[in-house]
């Protein structure tokens, strides 16, 4: 640890703590106030008055927890979030939560009970610091004011290094209340006994990793979040194009590899597309980098790559083989791990031959043109699908915020943006996460357009953040696709429950969106047909201010392709051009060379022979 000697003088334990987050670039603060922090809430009036930092009141402590996390996937930064005990702690659970399974690095800062109170069923009294142990990086309850500083700084490193992730402090009401003889610490170069993450790659495994790179032939980069938190989409693609090798990233790994450009095969997974997840049923080496081989990407996971070597490149190494036993494990930083790999691979002056991967990218551009990605255009009303390519249309560069449900599986599909621009909840899938996410993205760059992306059941688990962006005229966009269901539950209803509906439709109990966000002063404008879509679009983008779009789009409509659950990637719903159930019954045996094929393929994939 680095101590800068200053001048000691006496203060709170509050006093310390704000001054401690603001010595670590803190700008924004999420929060709302309660008995329990009412001393850090004292500090942080003095702080806001001299103009150094602003503290922004959420009309809910989950929205301050998303708006925390989503300042911090925009930026890279350590997004901070303040509630006060019981009710306030655990209300941030939810938004905890989803950061740890995101690995969002965040540090959220709770008010408890004073210490002589601890344990003795206080009023508003909870052990936060028990009910969130499973869902942090770390967690801290500062028992002594003269610990304040170097908790903060140790949680602002354990948050922001290795794999990032949230870290809890909970306060006793009168360690913020304390005076003590106060010695500032400086960020700096920390030191934890027992956390050093591996950021170097082993030499012998990246050696081992070029030898299988330079010999496939039907090779696959399978892209996560790692990627995305150690800013390595420049290595990326310099990796994918000395190489020839397709890309396909997962729902969090989005942005990190262009996908204009022609080795992009789009995300892969439950609801990826076609091309991806055929390329990943039959390639013969997989590239996993900074992905963790969750469910919603494998499918049945004894069918994913089947046929295929992995190299797995993650910087925690719990992740490595958990799920996927690889031929090649590297643990390292992703970043570093490519910058050492490019570097070795110019040292050995060894490459690959375009012609060597030709065939195979031959193959997916034939999956591509067999089994695009369709927006329908039906007679009557709006597809949910053409609304999200016509905003990404107008709004290419926008930092996209999205809820949960058939909604971000399209916007993942028909959106493609840069690096930290797609900002969703992946791991936990939190329903309400879109709205007070663009609220955390927009105070971090107000400079930049915000849209959320959401669903008209997803919106109404948040919607009370509608305040917040009023109070503080925060110039975010909201497209509420409004089709009147739980969209992706009644899919499911629809596809493996028999058309049994059962609490999943809100027809009669949606309120009329547009109208409550012109209660809270917030202009708006109801879409209900396609004539009207393109103006709208334009109105929502060039008004200066907060704007919200209630987009009435077709009803029943099934988001597709669709993997069906406990089946390989290959083995898809809904492809081009016709929905058939029947693609994911049978299966054809090619009559060449004997590989077996989804019914829905016209060649075999493994000799290309018509089936």
């Amino acid at each position: 640890m680095q101590v800068t000697s200053v001048e000691v003088k006496r203060v709170s334990g509050a006093f310390a703590l704000i001054d401690s987050l603001k010595r670590h670039g803190v700008k924004h603060i999420f929060g709302y106030p309660g008995g329990a922090n009412l001393p850090i809430y004292d500090e942080l009036y003095k702080a806001e008055a001299a103009g150094e930092l602003q503290h922004i009141l959420v009309r809910h402590e989950q929205g301050a927890a998303h708006a925390a996390d989503g300042y911090a996937r925009a930026t890279g930064k350590v997004g901070v979030c303040l509630a006060t005990s019981g009710p306030g702690a655990t209300n941030l659970v939810t938004g905890i939560a989803t950061a740890y399974l995101d690995s969002v690095p965040m540090v959220a800062i709770t008010g408890q009970v004073p210490r002589a109170a601890i344990g003795s069923d206080a009023f508003q009294e909870i052990d936060i610091f028990g009910i969130t142990l499973p869902i942090v990086k770390h967690s801290y309850v500062v028992r002594d004011p003269n610990d304040m500083a170097q908790v903060i700084a140790e949680a602002f490193y354990l948050a922001s290094t290795g794999r990032p992730g949230p870290v809890l402090i909970d306060v006793p009401k009168d360690v913020g209340s304390q005076e003590f003889d106060y010695t500032p610490v400086q960020p700096g170069n920390i030191s934890l006994t027992g956390y050093r993450p591996t950021v170097k790659g082993n030499n012998r495994q990246i050696d081992r990793a070029l030898s299988l790179i330079r010999e496939a032939e039907r090779p696959l980069l399978y892209v996560g979040g790692g990627a995305i938190a150690s800013g390595a989409h420049a290595e990326i693609l310099e990796l994918a194009e000395h190489f020839h090798l397709p890309v396909s990233t997962t729902l969090m790994g989005k942005g990190s590899f262009d996908e204009h450009h022609p080795l992009s095969l789009g995300m892969l997974g439950m609801h990826g597309t076609a091309y991806a997840n055929f390329a990943v049923s039959d390639c013969d080496l997989l590239i996993a980098v900074g992905a963790r081989f969750d469910d919603r990407v494998t499918g049945k996971l004894e069918d994913f790559a089947r046929n295929a070597k992995v190299i797995h490149i993650d910087i925690d190494p719990a992740e490595v083989g958990k799920n996927r036993k690889p031929d090649v494990p590297i643990v390292g930083d992703v970043r570093q791990v490519l910058i050492d790999l490019l570097h070795r691979n110019r040292e050995l002056g060894n490459g690959v031959e375009e012609a060597q991967t030709k065939p195979w990218r031959d193959r997916l551009e034939q999956w591509r043109h067999e089994y695009p990605l369709e927006i329908p255009s039906p007679a009557e009303g709006l597809s949910p699908q053409e609304v999200i390519a016509e905003i990404g249309r107008h709004a290419p560069t926008a930092y996209y915020t999205t809820d949960v449900g058939q909604h971000q599986m399209w916007s993942a599909q028909f959106l493609k943006n840069g690096p930290r621009r797609w900002i969703s909840s992946g791991g936990l899938g939190t329903m309400g996460y879109g709205l007070p996410a663009a609220v955390g993205v927009k105070k971090a760059l107000p400079d930049e357009e915000v849209i959320c992306i959401s669903g008209d059941g997803s919106f109404q688990m948040n919607i009370q953040e509608l305040g917040t962006i009023a109070q503080y005229g925060i110039k975010v966009k909201i497209a509420i696709l409004n089709n009147g269901w739980l969209g992706m539950v009644r899919q499911w209803q629809h596809l493996f429950y028999g058309d049994r509906y059962e609490a999943t439709n809100l027809e009669k109990g949606t309120p009329d969106f547009a109208k409550l966000a012109e209660i809270y002063g917030i202009k708006s404008l109801a879409v209900r047909s396609r004539e009207e879509l393109p103006g709208a679009i334009e109105q929502f983008l060039a008004h200066d201010g907060a704007m919200l779009l209630d987009i009435r789009v077709t009803r029943n409509e099934d988001c597709y392709p669709m993997v069906v659950p406990g089946t390989g990637n290959d083995r898809m719903l809904g492809l081009h051009p016709h929905f058939d159930e029947s693609a994911v019954s049978n299966e054809l045996t090619c009559s060449a060379c004997g590989h077996l094929n989804p019914a829905s393929h016209k060649c075999c994939s493994e000799c290309g022979t018509p089936l």
